[in-house]
């Protein structure tokens, strides 16, 4: 079927399409109260990607009575516009995602219509603005109820007015209740991101992480020092050259970069919907050697520095100490000092719940991989035994069993989530199989506690399918 000539046209498409799939359209959840004051079935905090999806999963399953909620303006929802700094996606441009398998609703049906079918021809990747676009698109043809500029906080646990455990969620603009909440946070889930403490006991003005916002045209005829041989710290890098630094300076505390992308490998159903089920070991084993490679870096993200004269990538090199001197920076390194005007980081997250407001009321009780498995020594890893050990619906679980036992209602769904499920809660490749799962475990949770109610309402259930003529029974 050739695609549609125009967005309109693809949006009747998609609203024929669910409307197609409805089924089955039956309503089964009933409104609550706390304190006679409403409460939602489920709060997303986190509008990006994944929060969308969910909410956007949910509807699907006649969970109706939900709010999704961001800190964030319309429009900045995510890191796109943001922290996000190379021009395009590094996915394949035919990854399919968000659409959960409705072909109405992927990325290339929203690009043809809206630049045409040769345009998706020769487009070879996905430019970061252009998946935002899709992204708020995405949000008002599925209907999905979203509040911005709304700040999540503490989370702590209450009752329905008829009995049932919810939550109480502290935001900005003042309380908010729900039987459910999905923390889709993205990278800042279960953490915060970090930086040696050397350089974070530097003063601002000289050291940045590669999430903050930058003045890059600041950096113009400077010598900018980047740590970390990701993806993200080239784009930084990038960045800076692009606005005039002088030297850009990559320093890689390996001897050799990675250049093998192992999310590549993984990408194929087998791994994506399976890996979650499989037994501990095998879950550590591969996600502790993915996640201990750290991200490669393609081939245009290289070109995009090693294109500019001031660009050197140091390999073996890391940074061990700070001082400031004359003005400048100077980094200690086992191969001697280095001096630089400004400091960047890209060095990722670390789990630390403490520093999470939504986690606050909880963060000593959740369970962490560590509490859960022990790996063989050649296999140990403390920063990843940090990450939390999720239940198969990614609620939180334990540590100290029935001490705070209503955390089994939150669920996290962000970068913190790799350990026990692989690429899931940050991954676009990897929506396809892990918003459902969400999805169908929060159903779990609900139907589970509405049980004595359904109980009761199918045992009042008289609506008859036939009328009979009393004068053609027989009775005996």
């Amino acid at each position: 079927m050739p695609a549609p000539r125009t967005l309109a046209e693809l949006e009747a498409d998609v609203a024929r399409d669910l409307a197609l799939i409805a089924h089955p359209r039956m309503e089964w959840l009933q409104p609550k109260t706390c304190g006679g004051a409403p409460v939602l079935d489920v709060l997303i905090i986190g509008a990006g990607q994944c929060g969308v999806v969910t909410g956007f999963a949910l509807l699907r399953e006649k969970v109706r009575n939900i709010l999704v909620v961001d800190r964030a303006a319309e429009g900045r929802e995510g890191p796109w516009l943001t922290y996000a700094r190379m021009p395009n996606l590094r996915s394949w441009k035919d990854q399919s995602g968000p659409d959960l398998g409705v072909p109405s609703l992927t990325y290339q049906a929203w690009h043809e219509a809206r630049f045409g079918a040769a345009a998706w021809e020769k487009l070879t990747l996905i430019p970061k603005e252009l998946w935002n676009d899709y992204l708020l698109w995405f949000r008002r043809v599925t209907g999905v109820p979203v509040r911005n500029s709304v700040e999540a906080g503490r989370i702590e646990p209450a009752r329905t007015d008829d009995g049932l455990p919810c939550l109480r969620v502290e935001t900005s603009v003042g309380p908010m209740l729900a039987r459910k909440v999905v923390l889709a946070t993205g990278q800042e889930d279960a953490g915060r991101w970090w930086m040696p403490d050397f350089v974070a006991a530097l003063p601002a003005a000289f050291r940045a992480h590669a999430a903050d916002p930058i003045d890059f045209a600041a950096l113009r005829d400077k010598v900018v020092a980047v740590l970390g041989a990701g993806a993200s710290a080239f784009d930084n890098a990038a960045t800076a050259l692009e606005h005039g630094a002088a030297e850009v300076h990559l320093f890689c505390r390996r001897a050799e970069p990675q250049l093998v992308q192992p999310y590549r490998w993984l990408t194929f159903s087998g791994f994506l919907s399976a890996l979650h089920a499989m037994p501990d070991e095998w879950r550590w084993r591969f996600m502790a050697h993915v996640l201990g490679l750290r991200e490669a870096f393609p081939q245009d993200t290289w070109n995009r520095c090693a294109q500019h004269a001031g660009f050197t990538m140091h390999t073996g090199r890391p940074w061990t100490g700070t001082r400031i001197e004359d003005g400048r920076v100077v980094l200690a390194t086992p191969r001697g000092e280095f001096p630089a005007d400004f400091l960047i980081c890209g060095t990722g997250m670390r789990m630390d719940y403490a520093a999470v407001p939504a986690l606050a009321a909880f963060h000593d009780n959740i369970a962490r991989w560590s509490d859960r498995y022990a790996p063989p020594a050649e296999e140990a890893d403390e920063r990843l035994g940090a990450f939390p050990y999720l239940a198969p619906d990614y609620a939180f679980e334990e540590r100290v069993v029935g001490t705070t036992p209503w955390i089994r209602d939150i669920h996290l769904f962000g970068i913190a989530t790799t350990m026990s499920f692989g690429p899931a809660g940050a991954s676009i490749n990897a929506m396809i199989y892990a918003v459902p799962r969400l999805a169908q475990g929060i159903v779990q949770g609900l139907f589970r506690a509405d049980l004595p109610r359904l109980w009761d309402d199918y045992r009042r259930y008289d609506v008859r399918i036939a009328e009979l003529d009393p004068a053609r029974l027989a009775a005996e």
